[in-house]
């Protein structure tokens, strides 16, 4: 197993973790192939209600591995402009597109630097929670390049267009504070409260019901390109979907009866 990035489930909460401390946990080529196999692993597993996506120790993603670039610039410059190209297209994009379509919500953890491809991986988690250390940048532009990893198709969505601009071509960096205000990230806690408080999320979630937050999160994904009458129309058929489960008879009862639903995920 490639340990640049790590998947463990724990009943029905699955952690992905970006596994170079030293490095920030930079990606590198290793770090694309190994984000590509866990997606493709965790794409896989049944019974996973909630995801964590993790950076090891202090930092969440600085973005690109700049030594990998500084090696890559003694190529010519077709070859670069081919290895990215390999690297973005075959390894980055199918694990950006598996971590979308995930039934169950993805929470970014976030804490110390969250830069570049990090950005991205950020701005497409569907949750986000921020210790009051992190600091966030495009960091892109400072060196020459445009982002990848979803970053130009999440920004305008987030944050509006004009701030998705100065966002991407300042690379100015961001606080917490700012990133709440945004809508980057939902909450911001102290960073000696970071684990339990992304912990308790996803226990929260694990223990919604799960076809519910599948289907609003594919009817959320999907709005901003949709016309009303479509949208309409496929909330039609989803609710119709989640009124056909175990846990919508639970949620009917539980309120009736006054009580807290126990949802089992049917």
């Amino acid at each position: 197993m490639n340990e640049q990035v790590l998947l463990a489930i724990n009943g029905a909460v699955a952690t992905l973790t970006l596994t170079r401390p030293k490095a920030l946990n930079a990606r590198g080529l290793e770090m694309g192939r190994a984000l590509l196999a866990r997606a493709e692993e965790l794409q896989k597993a049944e019974g996973i209600r909630a995801v964590i996506l993790a950076g090891a120790g202090e930092h969440f993603m600085a973005g690109g591995d700049i030594k990998e670039f500084n090696a890559i610039l003694a190529e010519a410059p077709p070859a670069r402009d081919r290895a990215f190209r390999e690297l973005i297209a075959g390894l980055i994009n199918p694990a950006v597109e598996i971590l979308r379509g995930l039934p169950a919500p993805v929470i970014g953890k976030i804490r110390g630097a969250c830069a570049g491809f990090g950005f991205s991986l950020l701005a497409g988690c569907d949750l986000a929670v921020a210790a009051d250390n992190a600091y966030f940048t495009s960091g892109y532009a400072l060196l020459g390049i445009t982002p990848d990893g979803g970053g130009t198709w999440y920004l305008p969505r987030l944050v509006g267009m004009k701030k998705a601009m100065e966002l991407t071509l300042l690379a100015e960096r961001i606080g917490a504070a700012e990133a709440q205000s945004l809508g980057l990230v939902n909450r911001v806690v102290p960073a000696a409260e970071l684990d339990e408080a992304v912990a308790a999320l996803a226990a929260r979630l694990a223990a919604g019901p799960a076809l519910a937050h599948a289907n609003a999160k594919r009817l959320l994904g999907r709005a901003l390109g949709a016309t009303l009458a479509d949208q309409l129309a496929e909330e039609a058929v989803s609710f119709g979907q989640c009124s056909a489960t175990g846990d919508f008879a639970e949620g009917v009862g539980a309120f009736i009866e006054k009580r807290k639903p126990a949802f089992k995920g049917g």
